[in-house]
C-alpha cells in the first residue's frame, strides 16, 4: 500500500513507519524537520500541503492510507493558570496541520475506493480537567474535523476514524522511568497496529466511529 504518515518523526510517527515498512508497504513520512527516509514538509503551510498531496498521488498513482500524528501537549496546574499562549500553539499543531491535510488528500482518499484515515486523540476530549483545557479543547475540535471528513468519505468505501488513548508510552519514556507502570497508557507499537487493522475492517464499521484504544 502506499502510506502517508504525518508527523513522522516523533516516536508515534516512526512506530508507524516501522510497522508499514516491514510490512513490505510503500511509506511517506512528512515531518517539518529532516527524518530518515521522510520528506520536509511545513504542515501549516497548506499551499505546499496541497502541492505535495499532487505530487504524491502523480508519484505513485494512489494513495491508500494517512495516517495523522502530529502531536503536542501544554497544560497548567489550574485552570486560572491556562496560556492561551498554549493554545494558540495546541490550535496549529493538531487542529490546522489536520486541516491541511485532510483537505489535501481527501481527493486521493475519496478515489481509492478503500482510504483509511485515523487521527489519535485523548480522553482529555471527552473529560479533561481544569488544567487541560487548551489541551482537551484542541483534541475536541480536531475529533469534530475528523468526524466531518468521515462524513464526507462516506459511501465511497474509504473511512476516518479516531483512535483514542489515555496517552502514548514508548521506550524512551520507559528506559527513563523504568519503575513507572505508565496504567492505562497505549504503547506506540500498539498504535500503529490498530491503526493497520482498519484496512481489515469494513468502511462502514469504523468510519466516524471513535474507537478506544484503553479498554
Amino acid at each position: 500500500m502506499i502510506i502517508v504518515v504525518a508527523g513522522a518523526g516523533g516516536p508515534a510517527g516512526q512506530a508507524a513507519v516501522e510497522h508499514f515498512t516491514k510490512r513490505g508497504d510503500t511509506v511517506i513520512a512528512l515531518d517539518n524537520r529532516p527524518i530518515p527516509g521522510g520528506r520536509v514538509v511545513d504542515l501549516l503551510d497548506q499551499e505546499a500541503v496541497r502541492d505535495l498531496a499532487v505530487g504524491i498521488q502523480a508519484e505513485h498513482g494512489r494513495v491508500d492510507g494517512v495516517f495523522h500524528v502530529v502531536g503536542g501537549w501544554r497544560g497548567s496546574k489550574t485552570f486560572a493558570e491556562t496560556s492561551l499562549d498554549d493554545w494558540r500553539l495546541l490550535s496549529d499543531l493538531l487542529i490546522r496541520t489536520l486541516q491541511h491535510v485532510t483537505l489535501a488528500f481527501e481527493p486521493a482518499l475519496r478515489a481509492s475506493g478503500s482510504g483509511r484515515f485515523a487521527i489519535v486523540s485523548a480522553k482529555a476530549a471527552e473529560s479533561p480537567t481544569q488544567g487541560n483545557a487548551a489541551y482537551g479543547a484542541a483534541k475536541a475540535a480536531a475529533e469534530a474535523w475528523t468526524l466531518s471528513f468521515a462524513d464526507a468519505l462516506k459511501g465511497s468505501g474509504s473511512a476516518a476514524a479516531i483512535l483514542v488513548v489515555k496517552a502514548l508510552v514508548h521506550e524512551a519514556m520507559r528506559a527513563e522511568k523504568p519503575e513507572a507502570k505508565f496504567a492505562g497508557f497505549t504503547d506506540v507499537h500498539t498504535l500503529a497496529e490498530a491503526y493497520a487493522s482498519l484496512f481489515n475492517r469494513p468502511a462502514d464499521d469504523i468510519n466516524g466511529q471513535r474507537l478506544d484504544l484503553t479498554q
